[in-house]
């Protein structure tokens, strides 16, 4: 629920509009006689903010105030993997935006109920278990249980429910009949089953595309059983030595689109607040989800659509399709996850995202200036006046949540964030002692886990830390007799190591970095 300070009553009121869902709003604007200046820019950001709370929504191409189907319940599904092959750091990166939208409801204190499905029957599972020589299940099951290990390594919360498109056959049937039954789909005569895209006036909605538009250069093949080209197939006739359920239309399997229909009813119901994907989804993908089940229950699907954009490689989209993909374990295999998720923190969640050596340092970096603020008082602390301190973690929770609540703006969150970590370090260099920190610190704990951030150490073997202790001696060693070239011989070796020392006046420190 949105509050608001209003000048006239000198009280924070409840947002309500004279119209539903309509906000008019005015606001004044300069006397045009010269350059504008930094004041006005001020203003402008401040109503811009103002204008952008909450959550931008695919469907209406706007952001909306955010109300729930149920008080204080969130039903969210967000389209998960088709599970042929290793997953890449585009599936992370989707994997991540939506825990991140996830964890802040959460923070929000909303019950979140969060379905990911598994896609285990497709085109592409069947080649790749044939190439294999593998049956399709077993193969898709594997890789499964290996995205489910990548994603805990990510630090990205289990679903409340995996639903798989092998175990939800029977529903995937009955929704198929009854799309039937409402002439909304039809049967051919080769065993395939179509949804009718004629039968659904709205069709085209969430893409913005026109039905005459996308029909325009569209052609049935002679042996085609389409009564229209933009028919999309819910049950497939099987081939011959593929994998089927029997139903009937005979031997076959589910088409892409109703998978999830069924998945998500079976798991959430009728109607849900959000469904999240990856903005490559938008169409065919969930333009068919909402023609077919809306046709199914005859009420509204989901309130909230929410598409992330794609990571880019090289100015690409990352896909196996194109070849040029990073796993991701072989991403976590040289950069934490915390590095994964300050990428996509760094970003805006629908815009496309870069990924390269210089994106990934940089988020290297900040995860390391955020680690600092964790470092315990100097040994030798005396005390310091904490009331600058408890003034920026309200500053910082003020700053954080306003960033949040302007459709996940995950860059202003991470700059509240190192607002606080510069005021713990500012109060750490003053003298400040632990349990003068500790509220500070608690507080960056507490925002940095709502983004998923771990922010955990780098740890190495005890061989390598006694190599590391014993060079640092040398180190000192070194300084002490003023033999400054062989002291910075040392420090670069450490650096090379990937070792960060920080010399002070209660002497020297090192992590991994």
């Amino acid at each position: 629920m949105l509050k608001i300070y209003n000048t006239l009553t000198r009280k924070t009121e409840e947002f309500q509009t004279l119209e539903p869902n309509l906000v008019k709003m005015y606001v004044c604007g300069v006397t045009v006689y010269n350059d504008a200046h930094v004041g006005h820019a001020m203003s402008a950001i401040v109503f811009d903010i103002i204008r952008r709370y909450l959550i931008y929504n695919t469907l209406t191409r706007k952001t909306e105030e955010f109300q729930t189907l149920e008080p204080n319940l969130v039903k969210m599904y967000v389209c998960g993997v088709t599970v042929y092959n290793d997953a890449h750091v585009g599936h992370a990166m989707s994997a991540i935006v939506f825990d991140i939208i996830r964890r802040y409801l959460i923070y929000k204190n909303y019950e979140v109920k969060f379905v990911m499905n598994y896609t285990d029957v497709d085109d592409k599972i069947i080649n790749r278990a044939k190439q294999l020589g593998e049956e399709p299940l077993k193969l898709s099951q594997r890789y499964i249980d290996d995205y489910a290990n990548d994603l805990k390594n990510l630090n990205v919360l289990p679903a409340t429910a995996n639903p798989q498109v092998s175990k939800t056959m029977p529903l995937i049937i009955k929704f198929i009949e009854g799309l039937i039954q409402k002439e909304a789909a039809y049967a051919a005569p080769n065993g395939d089953v179509y949804f009718s895209v004629t039968s659904d006036e709205d069709y085209g909605r969430l893409s913005g595309r026109k039905l005459d538009d996308m029909q325009a250069g569209a052609r049935i093949e002679v042996e085609e059983a389409k009564n229209h080209p933009m028919d999309f197939a819910l049950w497939k006739a099987a081939k011959e030595g593929e994998i089927f359920w029997e139903s009937p239309w005979g031997k076959g399997r589910p088409g892409w689109h109703i998978e999830c229909s069924a998945m998500n009813l079976a798991e959430l119901g009728e109607q849900i607040d959000i469904h999240g994907g990856g903005n490559d989804l938008i169409f065919p993908h969930h333009e068919n989800e909402i023609a077919q089940t809306e046709s199914y229950t005859g009420k509204e699907f989901s309130r909230y659509w929410i598409h992330n954009g794609m990571l880019q490689l090289g100015g690409e989209k990352m896909s196996k399709s194109l070849g040029n993909i990073v796993s991701i374990k072989e991403f976590l295999s040289t950069r934490s996850a915390d590095v994964m998720r300050m990428l996509v923190l760094n970003g805006t969640y629908r815009a496309p995202l870069m990924f390269n050596d210089e994106t990934l340092d940089a988020a290297e970096r900040n995860v390391e200036r955020l680690k600092s603020a964790l470092k315990p008082a100097s040994a030798s602390a005396t005390g310091y006046n904490s009331d600058s301190l408890s003034a920026s973690i309200e500053s910082a929770k003020k700053n954080f949540t306003e960033a949040m609540d302007n459709d996940f703006n995950t860059a202003g969150a991470v700059a509240a964030l190192f607002e606080l970590v510069k005021a713990i370090n500012t109060a750490r260099d003053n003298s400040a002692t632990n349990d003068q920190l500790k509220p500070a610190q608690d507080t960056f704990k507490e925002l940095a886990n709502v983004l998923g951030l771990t922010l955990a150490k780098k740890t190495g073997s005890s061989e390598k830390d006694a190599e590391v202790n014993a060079l640092i001696a040398e180190r000192n060693e070194a300084r002490k007799q003023k033999n400054w070239k062989r002291s910075d011989e040392i420090r670069d070796q450490l650096k090379e190591m990937g070792v960060t020392i920080e010399d002070s006046k209660d002497g020297t420190t090192w992590k991994w970095s």
